[in-house]
Order: C-alpha cells, then structure tokens, then sequence
C-alpha cells in the first residue's frame, strides 16, 4: 500500500469551502484497500480548507481483519506549513475489531473520531489541511475492503 491518497486528497482536487457562518460542512475520502497494509503506510483520506474547524467525524470500514484481529490504525493529520502533522491526532484506536459492536448491527468497523476533539474540543486548522490514517500493524488475516473517512467541519 505504501503511502496513497484518495481522488478527495489529491493536490489538485480543492478543499470545499462552503457558506461559512456555521454552515455545517463535510469532506470525505474511500479507498479500496488491495493488500494488507503495513506498518508505516499512510493514506491520505480527504482535506480541510484553510479555518476549517473539526467538529467530528468517523472511519467506516468493512471488516477488513478477519479471525484474532491485529489490525491498528490512527486518525490525524499531515503537517500543513502551519502546524506539525499529528498522526493520532484524531484517534489512537489500536487495534480494530470488525465484530459486531454497539456501533454496528453487522460486521464492520464504525469509529468516531476522538483524540483532540475529547481532549481540547473542536480543531481549528489555519491553513488547508489533509487528513489522514496512519497503519501501525498489519491485519492478521485479509487486510483488504474498503475504507472511508468523513470529517465534519465549519467555516467562519
């Protein structure tokens, strides 16, 4: 897998701006997840436009780590010439289980984003930002399905 990027997180695909003024905004990202990735592979989801501000979001996925799962990820940001990047910045939600959960009636996966937002509150990124999900250990068994990340956010 190495490092990807969704169409949504491409340089030249522009971060939405919309009416501002509380306007409830959404970005998003889905990648089909070919071979197993492993650790250190980063996709890069969607992107924020400059004064965005997180307000929340989740990671929806199938269940792409089958039998004693293995699978760890985090939710966070690349570096954007403001601020550093923050791998986990959204979550550091070690391993993933697909299994049934009070999310999900099925099979799958279904989290929230967490990190800063439970921390400090909503994120406010002054210049335009790519969100990301950074793999730190392979799935045990599959590792392959479709993943995708949507961030809600506000502009002023």
């Amino acid at each position: 897998m190495a490092d990807i990027a969704s169409t949504r997180a491409a340089s030249t695909f522009p971060a939405y701006v919309g009416a501002g003024g509380g306007t409830l905004q959404a970005a998003y990202g889905t990648y089909t997840i070919a071979a197993n990735p492993t650790a250190a592979d980063i996709w890069s989801a969607c992107k924020v436009p400059a004064n965005a501000t997180v307000i929340g979001g989740w990671i929806q996925a199938a269940d792409i780590d089958t039998g004693t799962e293995t699978l760890d990820f985090d939710v966070g940001w690349l570096a954007n010439g403001d601020e550093v990047a923050d791998p986990d910045g959204f979550g550091n939600h070690g391993v993933v289980t697909g299994d049934v959960s009070v999310h999900l009636p099925v099979a799958g996966i279904f989290l929230p984003f967490a990190g800063v937002l439970q921390t400090a509150g909503p994120k406010t990124f002054n210049a335009e930002t790519t969100l990301d999900v950074t793999f730190n250990v392979a799935a045990n068994a599959g590792g392959t399905g479709q993943i995708t990340m949507v961030a809600l956010y506000l502009t002023p």
